[in-house]
């Protein structure tokens, strides 16, 4: 009799499994196995009045056994459900999904300086002790001061972008172009008609920078000895596999948001590893640790494609002052803005013996959008008067960023049966916050009465005081040690000069600008130079520069594994057009 009520109550508690969905409905499981457990008492208090009959004392051995089973059941129906229910109610169409940063964050939003104008741009942007440019407003405050009258500017330009690229033992080459309206913007002069007063003007600016285009993309394409397996592997090891597996009759999307949500991005990438095939647990316990590859070791056709979009933009209000005849100073606000994309393809295929896993497609979307705030301060000082001095300094930029990626990877096994792998779930990451690192500017400046200029720039900036903030006092401490451990003081040194013949104007500039990073190898220096002419209509001035620079990057295609890196050797020309009118 006992028995039967038991199953009767069990068979309640399997019905109810099904409509588990809800906090509410898992209380009501709770309540049923008090009930259980109140009739095993009852059960065990009459069994005991029975001890003369040695059976029925067997019977209750046997029915305790038969109850122990049933709730370790229940309790296992009431942990999976409350685990399914506290998932699903954090996690629907998006995720709030634990932090994927690293060091290409850190450097892509912190590499990045002036486009400006034709005549900027053709003297190399020489411009700190010059002033008299709206771009030159950009690299030091002072510079609007040194106008006469008010004066706006707007500049376009095409870009070209030609790559040679190494990779797997072969070679190839990307090229793109780009137009694009990069600044824009006008300085008004107030002169000061008190002849007494040693503030002879002051000048309130304002204007638009681009200071980086992230347009680019490239095809590589190669045979190499190592596995996008690695990159798996490297995120699984160490992970349980009970964290990075479905739960049962959960969704693929539904399992990648709960365990980003739960565990974070590296949890993600184990388990599309997992579920794809391409990692194997060495046993199949939920508390398994270790991983192999079903991937054979061999060799590899790889196939990447890469694709990037968006700008980091700067717009600046600019106050400016002449003090006397020989002094200048000046004060920029800078409101920032960030809007990037990344979007990579990978295709791995072999035919290596013993290989379970014969072609990978891995896919993954970067979307960063942002902004944030600098100042700027500067000085010119006229040492005498065909001679300048300008100093200015660059505070760091400090930067609230997020961001969301999506993911697909799909496999192909040895019998050809593809395996997709599509959670179709929009990751969407913390709000963090990212301080680039602030720079100086020293320049010299001499003037050639009304027949040229000489000019010259040094400017430092140490990346490594770039860091992130978080919210993750572990993860901070990790990152921001792996940027002090890999990147360094950068200078850099511009020289430009202009010659005029009545109202033609011919300029040239040669830049060097030093890699961040300590090791040459991994992003090397920066070399350009650039040529341009000018024509002074009086009133307005038309100005053509063009603009070659070239730079050797080593480029992993990503953050963990062991996938052999591309070589980059980029070549950037640039033809841009500037109009200047007096206002």
């Amino acid at each position: 009799m006992m028995t039967k009520i038991l199953e009767n109550l069990v068979g309640i508690v399997q019905q109810e499994k099904l409509w588990i969905q809800t906090v509410q409905q898992i209380h009501h499981v709770q309540i049923i196995l008090a009930l259980i457990q109140e009739q095993l008492t009852l059960a065990q208090e009459a069994q005991v009045q029975c001890h003369l009959q040695q059976d029925l004392v067997e019977a209750r051995q046997n029915q305790e056994v038969e109850v122990q089973q049933w709730e370790g059941k229940i309790n296992t129906i009431l942990h999976i459900n409350m685990k399914k229910i506290f998932i699903y109610a954090i996690c629907l169409a998006t995720i709030n999904c634990i932090f994927s940063q690293d060091l290409e964050d850190a450097l892509r939003y912190s590499v990045g300086e002036t486009q400006g104008t034709a005549r900027f741009k053709a003297m190399a942007g020489a411009f700190g002790a010059l002033g008299g440019d709206i771009s030159g407003v950009s690299i030091n405050p002072a510079g609007s001061a040194i106008f006469s009258t008010s004066n706006g500017s707007f500049s376009a330009s095409t870009k070209s972008n030609s790559l040679d690229i190494s990779y797997g033992g072969s070679s190839n080459k990307n090229s793109s172009v780009n137009l694009d309206l990069h600044q824009i913007g006008a300085a008004f002069v107030f002169e000061n008609y008190k002849k007494n007063s040693p503030w002879k003007k002051f000048v309130l600016s304002i204007f638009y920078e681009r200071l980086k285009d992230y347009d680019n993309e490239f095809s590589i394409e190669g045979t190499t000895n190592n596995s996008i397996s690695s990159y798996f592997l490297q995120n699984s090891n160490g992970l349980q596999l009970g964290n990075i597996s479905a739960l049962e009759d959960e969704t693929i999307s539904q399992a990648y948001s709960a365990i980003g949500s739960i565990y974070g991005y590296q949890h993600q990438q184990a388990f599309l590893g997992y579920n794809s095939y391409i990692l194997e647990p060495e046993t199949e316990a939920e508390d398994n640790i270790l991983y192999n590859s079903n991937i054979s070791p061999g060799s590899f056709y790889q196939q990447f494609d890469y694709l990037t979009a968006g700008n980091n933009g700067k717009l600046s209000a600019n106050l400016a002052f002449q003090y006397n005849k020989n002094i200048f100073l000046g004060l920029n606000l800078n409101s920032h803005f960030i809007d990037f994309e990344k979007s990579t393809y990978l295709l791995e295929e072999n035919t290596n013996q013993g290989s379970l896993i014969n072609a990978v497609n891995f896919q993954n979307k970067l979307y960063t959008k942002g902004e944030g705030f600098s100042l700027q301060l500067g000085t010119i000082i006229k040492i005498f008067e065909k001679l300048r001095f300008g100093f200015s300094y660059a505070s760091p930029t400090w930067f609230t960023l997020r961001e969301e990626t999506t993911q697909y990877l799909a496999t192909l096994d040895d019998s050809e049966n593809l395996i997709a792998i599509n959670p179709n779930v929009v990751n969407i990451f913390p709000e963090y916050n990212l301080k680039t690192p602030g720079k100086i500017t020293g320049s010299l400046a001499y003037i050639l009465g009304n027949s040229g200029i000489i000019s010259f720039d040094y400017i430092r900036k140490n990346y490594a005081n770039t860091s992130f903030d978080t919210g993750n006092n572990l993860l901070d401490i990790s990152l921001n040690t792996s940027i002090e451990d890999t990147f360094t003081i950068s200078n850099s040194y511009k020289i430009g000069g202009e010659l005029r013949n009545k109202n033609m104007s011919f300029r040239g500039g040669y830049k060097l600008q030093e890699s961040p990073y300590k090791s040459k190898k991994i992003y090397g220096n920066l070399n350009g130079f650039s040529l341009g002419l000018g024509y002074n209509f009086r009133t307005s001035r038309i100005d053509l520069s063009y603009e070659n620079s070239k730079r050797s990057i080593s480029k992993n295609l990503y953050s963990s594994g062991n996938l052999e890196a591309a070589l980059l050797d980029t070549k950037m020309s640039i033809f841009t057009l500037s109009l200047s009118i007096n206002l």
